[in-house]
């Protein structure tokens, strides 16, 4: 139990030290706006490599990469459909889509000239 409160308690200075690289990429990004785009990305990259290494050493972080590993096992599960199978489904839905709209189109008119015999 004692090592869960030290770990959260040390995780609000993780949490810091990621919002204070995030800020320091921000900041050096504008403070070398003269310097090669290339050297930029290149700092932010590794600025942003350290924040993740530092955020996934937190409970939360730590949560979050097991959700993503967990998504990523759970997408191989999925059983996807062929090519046949999404070009006859794709056809039934714009099948069912033109007839919803003639049906809208012929109710639609229908109601216009009852509107205008009555206002006529």
């Amino acid at each position: 139990m004692s090592s869960e409160i030290a770990t959260s308690r040390f995780d609000g200075l993780k949490w810091a030290a990621v919002a204070l690289i995030v800020a320091l990429g921000v900041y050096g990004n504008s403070y070398f706006a003269d310097q090669s785009l290339l050297y930029r990305v290149l700092g932010l990259l590794v600025l942003a490599a350290v924040a993740l290494a530092i955020a996934l050493q937190t409970e939360k972080g730590h949560s979050a990469w097991s959700l993503i590993r967990g998504a990523r096992t759970e997408i191989r599960k999925v059983v996807w459909p062929t090519r046949q199978e999404t070009v006859q489904t794709t056809l039934i839905v714009v099948a069912f889509v033109l007839v919803v709209a003639l049906i809208l189109w012929g109710l639609d008119s229908l109601l216009g000239w009852l509107v205008s015999l009555v206002i006529a």
